[in-house]
């Protein structure tokens, strides 16, 4: 069979336009999923943080619950956050994939758990893994 070279170009043409359209599509399928959305909660000017499922298992969040020591609720020592001018917080997670920073108030640290004065409530579950993370997604740092 024998092709004349006008037909060619012609399709040659189609597919060139067939593969840049496909080029197209990819783009639009593949829109930027943000990792985490920040609100704010209007408490002590601190956020709302929600990641989404795969950056929650790409940062390895892992919590533990509140406990309770003598007059104290007790947290690991691993889920203190210490401000620049010594102040402490941990991140609370009211709910799965959201994560909320809390004052709280160190009575003292014994055998890696931080006994608090105030902080939140036993039960509640508090961040120990990822916590500096949080932190820089809460803040902005790093932006």
């Amino acid at each position: 069979m024998k092709y004349s070279n006008r037909w060619i170009l012609v399709l040659f043409a189609l597919a060139a336009m067939g593969l840049l359209a496909a080029c197209g599509r990819v783009e639009a399928e593949t829109a930027k999923v943000e990792p985490a959305k920040i609100e704010p909660t209007g408490d002590e000017g601190f956020n709302k943080v929600t990641l989404t499922e795969k950056a929650a298992q790409r940062l390895g969040i892992a919590t533990e619950t509140v406990g309770q020591m003598g007059q104290g609720t007790t947290v690991p020592y691993a889920a203190l956050v210490y401000g620049l001018n010594g102040e402490t917080w941990v991140y609370v997670s009211p709910s799965p994939l959201t994560y909320v920073r809390q004052t709280v108030t160190v009575d003292h640290i014994e055998d890696g758990m931080v006994v608090l004065a105030d902080g939140p409530a036993v039960g509640a579950e508090v961040v120990t893994v990822a916590v500096a993370e949080l932190y820089g997604a809460d803040t902005g740092v790093g932006k």
